[in-house]
């Protein structure tokens, strides 16, 4: 195994490009350290990317914030800006792992390791974040909801590799929450999960949402149909009824050891109607 340490962002790209083995990229290594060290995996290449320039940092832009991919969940939990923005994409990002795991652990390592139960992913997906990619064609701009394949497969060809994720703008009576189920009171990883995204206007009614479910299919779901059952509503019993049963409806979860097919599914719209409560009170609604 080789070990590659860019200066610069076309280095990694063109390392990446040549090598005719396995490479992967060393950005929180929260994954593939743990990876390697159980066998399950034994790159030829690894391209650590912590040192390139802007990789760290988290930037206001055009009333968002662009995300480095080396930022790290204690790093994104302590930006006021973002939290307040995007609370929902912080609280799931700060679920993954042990205090001292979230002083490495990154989104764009949670995204690319193509795992369906990834608690950063279904914020972000809900967020309509958008994931900039560099590689051996130049720069891309790539939707998060279009990364995921498959349980660990995601859509980014040979040679590239996520350099930012970013975070759009938002209107000020708009919010966002993720909720999810896991066995243990932390450090566990989700068997159902949810997140909601809404925007309100002045009376309180949604006039915009996005609903996404994690670990209840083969990629993290979104679900238009469930935020088509709030839209138009100040999220009254019968709405949230109708979001639980469109949000049970799309799951294609797995029987195993943590949780049933049924139980999944059940608690899928449970979790959806809590976060949606919990982003309509953020957005300034009043239950």
């Amino acid at each position: 195994m080789r070990y590659a340490k860019p200066t610069t962002t076309a280095q990694a790209v063109s390392l990446l490009n040549e090598e005719q083995g396995i490479s992967r990229i060393l950005s929180g290594g929260t994954d593939v350290l743990v990876q390697i060290k159980a066998g399950m995996l034994e790159p030829d290449l690894i391209v650590d990317i912590k040192h390139l320039e802007g990789i760290k940092d988290i930037t206001l832009e055009d009333g968002g914030y662009r995300i480095g991919a080396a930022v790290s969940g204690a790093q994104l939990g302590e930006h006021e800006g973002v939290a307040a923005l995007w609370p929902g994409v912080v609280e799931g990002f700060e679920l993954i792992g042990s205090t001292q795991v979230q002083g490495r652990a990154t989104m764009a390592g949670n995204l690319c390791n193509g795992s369906p139960a990834a608690d950063s992913v279904p914020g972000l997906i809900t967020a309509d974040a958008i994931a900039r990619i560099e590689g051996p064609d130049g720069t891309r701009d790539c939707a998060i909801i279009d990364i995921p394949v498959s349980p660990g497969k995601i859509s980014l060809a040979k040679g590239e590799f996520i350099t930012s994720i970013y975070l759009p703008k938002r209107p000020e009576r708009a919010s966002d929450a993720y909720l999810r189920f896991i066995p243990r009171t932390e450090m566990d990883i989700a068997v159902v999960a949810a997140a909601v995204s809404l925007e309100l206007d002045v009376d309180g009614v949604c006039i915009k949402a996005r609903v996404s479910l994690g670990a209840v299919a083969p990629t993290v779901l979104l679900v238009e149909t469930a935020a088509d059952c709030i839209v138009g509503t100040k999220l009254d019993d019968a709405a949230l009824e109708a979001l639980s049963v469109a949000c049970s409806a799309v799951c294609n979860p797995i029987d195993d050891k943590r949780g049933t097919i049924e139980f999944r599914t059940h608690t899928a719209g449970v979790l959806a109607k809590r976060a949606a409560l919990i982003a309509y009170g953020r957005a300034g609604g009043q239950k």
